[in-house]
């Protein structure tokens, strides 16, 4: 049976319903992870659970120790994991409230510790990333998604921004036309390490804002918030069926 670890992202810093038998302060060679590794169960089934942010939410974007964050998931068990973003809409469907479960992304990061090889001066390593999410494990999100009846794309392309601050209407202009439906800044590394460790990857996203441009409104961190609360019932009710599956 697959251990699955879910990695909580912005308004999930804390799984509710999640019957903790563990708190797992976790030493890996790159530093602490954000959190601890909660072990427990949840929707009848282990899990382990890792705020991305921290608990409470204190970690930026491009301060996230990924590396260190994957290897202590690993380290404990975890051998496919789903992944939580919030994220804003570029593609017109991609209203607040919407889930996207992307097949696809772009990096637009920069001097993030983006792999587990860089320090391997025995050899040159090149992971095949052609496809970045299990295609296993997205189907498993698309049919779960499908049994709750709620509003989401079966397929995406997520643009990862460096972070913290929000874009500008030209750089999310430039997305849209590199093919880009979605925006987030937490994406990458995250997935490159999980192929890296050989662990299932897949994103759960969920818009919480119309991208910069792409509404005549001001983005509201208020409205953001508040989408999150909203929508988050939406996203462990989809992975609790997934774990049941």
């Amino acid at each position: 049976m697959t251990v699955y670890a879910i990695i909580g992202g912005s308004g999930l810093t804390q799984l509710e319903g999640l019957n903790i038998r563990q708190s797992l302060a976790v030493d890996t060679p790159y530093g602490a992870p954000s959190a601890e590794v909660q072990i427990g169960e949840y929707a009848g089934k282990e899990v382990l659970f890792l705020a991305r942010h921290g608990h409470p939410h204190r970690l930026p974007p491009h301060r996230v120790n990924y590396r260190a964050n994957l290897w202590a998931l690993k380290q404990a068990g975890a051998e496919a994991i789903l992944a939580v973003n919030a994220v804003g809409g570029i593609h017109p469907v991609m209203d607040s409230g919407f889930l996207c479960v992307p097949h696809q992304l772009i990096d637009y990061t920069s001097g993030r510790e983006h792999t587990y090889f860089a320090d391997n001066l025995e050899q040159v390593t090149h992971i095949d990333f052609s496809y970045p999410y299990s295609e296993t494990l997205r189907q498993r999100l698309i049919a779960a998604l499908v049994a709750e009846n709620v509003g989401f794309a079966s397929q995406g392309v997520y643009a990862c921004t460096q972070g913290p601050r929000l874009e500008t209407a030209a750089e999310i202009e430039r997305l849209e036309r590199d093919g880009c439906d979605i925006v987030g800044m937490t994406g990458m590394p995250e997935a490159a390490l999980a192929r890296e460790l050989e662990l299932d990857y897949a994103c759960l996203a969920l818009v919480v804002n119309p991208a910069a441009g792409k509404s005549t409104a001001v983005i509201s961190m208020v409205e953001i918030e508040q989408a999150l609360r909203d929508g988050m019932g939406k996203v462990t009710s989809t992975l609790a069926r997934v774990l049941k599956a």
